[in-house]
C-alpha cells in the first residue's frame, strides 16, 4: 500500500471482558495476510497488561509486527475520557507512530473497558467497533446505549457460550437489526476465529475502501 501520513484509525470499545484485546489478536493476523500493516495503541486506567500481552502474542511469539508498534497507555482516569472528551494523549502517540512508520496502513486504538455509553471522538477514530459478548444475555443489543447504537460495526463475541447460558443468537440478531437499522453487525468466536474474516472484510470495505482485499464475497452485513 501507498506511503501515507494520515493513517486510517480504528477504535475498538466495549465492556470489561467482552474480548477487545482478543479481537485485536485474531484480527491482526488476518489483516497481515492481506498485506495490511497495523500499529496498536491500548488504553487502560492503571495497567499496561493488555499491551504487554499483545507485545508477547503479536510481536515476540508470532513475529507479526514490531514490539514498538504496540503502545500501552495508562490513562489514570475514566476509560472513555481518553478516547472521547480529551483524546490528546492518544493523538500524541498516533503522531509519533505515524512519524516512526508512515508506511502503516492502519492504527488500532483499544479503549479501556467501559459501559454501553462508550464512543470515540471523531478526531481520534475514523471507524468505531463496539464489542459485546453473549454472556451478558441475549437482551444486550436491545438495551442500546451510544456504543451499541452509534458504532460503525457491532461485534457480538463468545457465541459459543450461547447454548450454555440459554441465550438466543436469533434474538440478538433480530434486536441488533432493529436498534441499528442499516448498520452492520457480526457474530464472532474469538476462540476459534469463526466470523473474523467477515469482521476484517467489513473494516477493509468501510474504512480502507479496498474492495480487492475483501476475501469474503458474501453479503457483509448480517
Amino acid at each position: 500500500m501507498e506511503l501515507q501520513t494520515n493513517i486510517p484509525k480504528l477504535g475498538i470499545g466495549g465492556p470489561v471482558g467482552s474480548g477487545k484485546t482478543r479481537l485485536i489478536e485474531v484480527l491482526v493476523p488476518v489483516l497481515k495476510n492481506r498485506g495490511i500493516r497495523c500499529g496498536i495503541i491500548s488504553n487502560d486506567v492503571i495497567s499496561k497488561e493488555d499491551a504487554q500481552r499483545m507485545q508477547r502474542t503479536l510481536a515476540t511469539e508470532s513475529k507479526l509486527m514490531p514490539e514498538d508498534l504496540i503502545i500501552g497507555l495508562a490513562t489514570g482516569g475514566c476509560p472513555h475520557t481518553a478516547v472521547r472528551e480529551d483524546p490528546s494523549i492518544n493523538l500524541a502517540v498516533i503522531e509519533e507512530m505515524q512519524q516512526k512508520d508512515p508506511s502503516l496502513d492502519l492504527i488500532i486504538i483499544e479503549s479501556g473497558g467501559d459501559n454501553v455509553m462508550t464512543t470515540f471522538s471523531p478526531a481520534l477514530a475514523d471507524y468505531f467497533i463496539y464489542i459485546i459478548d453473549v454472556s451478558g444475555g441475549d437482551k444486550y443489543p436491545r438495551k442500546g446505549g451510544l456504543g451499541i447504537q452509534t458504532c460503525d460495526l457491532l461485534v457480538i463475541n463468545k457465541i459459543d457460550l450461547a447454548p450454555h447460558i440459554g441465550a438466543s443468537l436469533e434474538v440478538m440478531d433480530h434486536d441488533a437489526k432493529k436498534i441499528r437499522p442499516d448498520k452492520p453487525h457480526h457474530f464472532l468466536n474469538c476462540k476459534t476465529g469463526e466470523g473474523i474474516e467477515k469482521v476484517a472484510d467489513q473494516i477493509i470495505n468501510d474504512l480502507l475502501f479496498d474492495k480487492e482485499l475483501v476475501k469474503n464475497t458474501s453479503k457483509l452485513s448480517s
